[in-house]
């Protein structure tokens, strides 16, 4: 491939996908900095002889019938089970968890901040078009770092800094994730 159009190519996509790779970098580094982000919980009120049956087949319908009446323009994609706790989801918007403590059934409005909005986008816990973006950026991530060793490689001038930067980053990857 020409240098010049594998160099658009890594520009473009670069570019492009700048602000999902700003997320991801951002997101992660609070998260190891000690800052997952906060969710404010909100209790909600059930009339008392509500009962929800987590083995259900019927379960997310049951759900979105209960929501409905408590919240009628909420919306999920899908429910996750937690042992006696179930969440709609995305995580990434305000979502509900439903809980059964002695056989009673609770259940918790969870409004996420921006950290964690971001988190929950990094760990892929977004809406399902959101999931096949990443899909998309997870690639693009793959041709970015590809077409940059490339056109390293390809330059006389570069080719053994590349080499040498690339060798060194890989030990260090191996070492910290596998040996120390």
């Amino acid at each position: 491939m020409p240098r010049k159009l594998l160099i658009l190519i890594h520009m473009y996509v670069a570019a492009f996908l700048a602000p999902a790779l700003i997320l991801v970098g951002l997101s992660g580094g609070f998260y190891l900095s000690g800052y997952g982000g906060e969710t404010t919980k909100i209790s909600v009120s059930l009339p008392a002889d509500t009962v929800l049956d987590f083995k259900a087949p019927e379960l997310d319908a049951n759900v979105r019938t209960l929501l409905k009446d408590h919240d009628p323009n909420y919306s999920f994609e899908k429910i996750e089970s937690r042992g006696p706790r179930i969440q709609t989801y995305p995580k990434s918007r305000p979502y509900y968890e439903f809980e059964i403590k002695n056989g009673k059934l609770s259940a918790t409005h969870h409004k996420p901040n921006f950290q964690a909005v971001m988190m929950e986008l990094h760990k892929g816990h977004g809406t399902n078009l959101f999931k096949i973006y990443q899909k998309f950026v997870a690639l693009g991530l793959l041709l970015i770092v590809l077409s940059g060793i490339s056109v390293g490689l390809g330059s006389k001038v570069y080719r053994r800094k590349t080499i040498a930067t690339t060798a060194s980053g890989l030990l260090v990857f191996i070492l910290l994730g596998f040996v120390f």
